[in-house]
This record gives structure tokens, C-alpha cells and sequence, in this order.
């Protein structure tokens, strides 16, 4: 990755109103969403989920595989993404269980801090990445560990594909699977994810006018190879904040797989630079996020996960971990607790842009 610190600035902290936090994220980045939502749920008012699965729904089916990683490499396929008819969903009373004796082990926060929390719930009726009987599993598990129904918008209504959907003309037709799954549905979904968590906002902002920030990210992993995170995240801060206003709080937006800034298609185990697709840091720039935070003195941060074939570990995809590929121990996969690696250093993140690093 060479030494970020030569080419990228170190991430200030700035005022933020306490717990005002909130996060949300597409596919690799949904599932995402839902563990560190449920790790550090005190910091949270609110979530967005778009195309991802129920907590630890990797671990749905133990017995697959004589080593757990393995296992949870196949739960994660045939279970938490396509399962092939709809009882074979994740099984949201046994996931319950497990996240609970998660909180009972102090993985997680307390699930009480989910009480009147606000979700956003989406899944693309042609989605054939993550199936619909999924997401609605995630509606499902929601609302038995605590959160009122009411608080929850699920949405299941829109032919989309698996994609976060943009009003953008030159994204891709709104019911395609496919890279680099931003779809022009003629609406943005991310303004739709922070009203519904934080109410009544002011209308996007016409130019963005803050300030993205390209930061050194290794810091916060310690620059593990087996993290699968780029050497640089991404951070918009508004205009207000920058001349030394009060954020309203700190939006996590995280990217699924094949979205991150420098993401590499691999071919039997090597990358294919000379046909790499311009993706870039379309994710960060187009989805419409900072225009509304703009408007709205939201900080939003984007951390970035990125692809390895072989080695370390295997994430060619550059997905963020969901079923285990980051653990050190393959016999018992810690990817969803505090002490996960990737949810340590978003973490660290946080506390670095709210001022409450040590």
C-alpha cells in the first residue's frame, strides 16, 4: 500500500452534537451496517440498509463445513445472499439468540439503545445478488430485538436491481445487476436514508462546497494486511463545520463490493489492471450524499474497504467482511463484535471525527 502518511493528511476531529450518529451502506456494506450498528448502538440514532441480511446470518448453518470459516463462507452464499427458496432465508429466532448472547458476552452494545432508533430497509425487486427474502429477514430481526415497527420504512416496492438507485442520467438502467451497482432509479436513495433517520432536513445543497478529505486510513487498522482496507478513506465535511460550526453528527456511508476507490478486478488469482473499470470514487462523489449534508452540516465519512486474491486472505471482490474472511482464527471468526478488526478501526474513525479518541 506504500506510506500513507506521505500522501494523504491525518483525520481531524471536529464539534459534533453527541449522538448523532448514524450509518448505512449497500450490499458487503449493509451487512456492514448491521454489525457496527449493533456494536456500538449507543453512538447510532439510525441506520440504512440497502440489499444486505440479518446479524451473523453467515452462521446460519454451522455444520456446513468442518472449519468454521469455511462454513461461513458457504452460509454467506447459499443462506445470507440466494437462498434458493424463501425457507432457507436466515432464520431470524435463532439469530436473535445469537445476538444476544453476543450482548451478553459484551461484543455488542446493549440492545436497548435500539429503542427509537430509525431504519431504512431496501431491496430491489430484481435483485438477484441479495434476494428480497433476505432483506425482508432483516425487517424481520429488526423489530424482534427491539425496534418499533413504526420506526422502520421497509421498502420492496421498486424494480431495482442490486444497486443503491441515483437520479443520475448516466448511471445504470434501474433493474441491472451489475457493476458498478449505482442505478438510475430518478430518486436519491441516500436523502431518503438520512430523512428517515433524522426527519424533516433542508434540500440538498446546490454545489457541494465543504471539503473532501482524503485521510490516511491504515492508522486506524494498523496497516494489517488481513483488514482488506485501503491505504486512504474518504471524508466530506460542510463548509460550516470547516469554519468551525457545530455538526449535526457523523454519517458513515459505506460502499459494497467492487465500489472502493481503487478496486481491482482479479482473473485467476492476478490483477487485471489493464482492464480495469473506471469506477473510481463514484460512490463518494455521485450518490448524493454530501449535497445534503452540505445543507444539513452533516460530516459524512467513507471509509473504504479493498480486494486481495490469495495470500493473507481472500476478498477479491473487495467486500467488507460479513462471514469471516478478516479473523485471525478460522476455528472461531470474530467479524462482528467490537474487537472485529474492520468495526475497530471505523470505530476508531468515529471517535477520531467526534474528538473523543483518547
Amino acid at each position: 500500500m506504500g506510506d500513507a502518511s506521505q500522501q494523504a493528511e491525518r483525520l481531524s476531529g471536529y464539534k459534533v452534537e453527541e449522538r448523532r450518529n448514524s450509518i448505512s451502506g449497500l450490499s458487503s456494506g449493509a451487512f456492514m451496517t448491521v454489525q457496527l450498528h449493533l456494536a456500538h448502538s449507543r453512538k447510532f440514532v439510525g441506520a440504512g440498509i440497502i440489499a444486505g441480511g440479518p446479524y451473523r446470518c453467515a452462521e446460519s448453518f454451522r455444520g456446513g463445513a468442518v472449519v468454521a470459516a469455511d462454513a461461513y463462507t458457504l452460509g454467506a452464499l447459499a443462506i445470507g445472499m440466494n437462498p434458493l427458496i424463501p425457507a432457507m432465508a436466515p432464520d431470524v429466532d435463532d439469530l436473535v439468540a445469537l445476538t444476544r448472547s453476543t450482548e451478553s458476552a459484551g461484543g455488542i452494545d446493549r440492545l436497548e439503545n435500539l429503542a427509537g432508533q430509525r431504519l431504512y430497509i431496501f431491496s430491489g425487486q430484481s435483485d438477484c445478488v441479495v434476494y428480497p427474502d433476505v432483506v425482508r429477514r432483516t425487517r424481520d430481526f429488526y423489530e424482534a430485538i427491539g425496534v418499533d415497527p413504526r420506526d422502520i420504512r421497509y421498502d420492496g416496492s421498486v424494480d431495482a436491481g442490486h444497486a443503491i438507485i441515483t437520479d443520475n442520467l448516466e448511471d445504470s438502467p434501474l433493474p441491472v445487476n451489475r457493476p458498478p451497482y449505482i442505478n438510475n432509479g430518478r430518486f436519491m436513495q441516500s436523502h431518503r436514508i438520512l430523512r428517515q433517520i433524522y426527519g424533516d432536513l433542508k434540500p440538498p445543497a446546490e454545489q457541494a462546497t465543504g471539503r473532501l478529505i482524503r485521510f490516511d486510513q491504515g492508522e486506524f487498522f494498523e496497516r494489517e494486511p488481513r483488514a482488506s482496507m485501503s491505504a486512504f478513506g474518504y471524508a466530506y465535511v460542510p463548509s460550516r463545520v470547516l469554519a468551525g460550526g457545530t455538526a449535526a453528527g457523523v454519517h458513515i456511508a459505506l460502499h459494497g463490493c467492487k465500489q472502493g476507490y481503487n478496486y481491482v478486478n482479479y482473473i485467476r488469482g492476478l490483477p487485471d489492471i489493464a482492464n480495469q473499470p473506471p469506477y473510481g470514487n463514484r460512490y463518494i462523489t455521485t450518490t448524493g450524499y454530501n449535497p445534503i449534508a452540505e445543507s444539513n452540516d452533516l460530516i459524512v465519512l467513507y471509509p473504504q474497504a479493498e480486494g486481495s486474491d490469495g495470500g493473507v486472505m481472500q476478498n477479491p471482490d473487495g467486500c467488507w467482511d460479513w462471514w469471516g474472511y478478516s479473523a485471525d482464527d478460522p476455528h472461531a471468526p470474530d467479524y462482528y463484535s467490537k474487537n472485529a478488526i474492520q468495526i475497530r478501526a471505523i470505530d476508531r474513525m468515529l471517535d477520531r471525527l467526534t474528538g473523543q479518541d483518547s
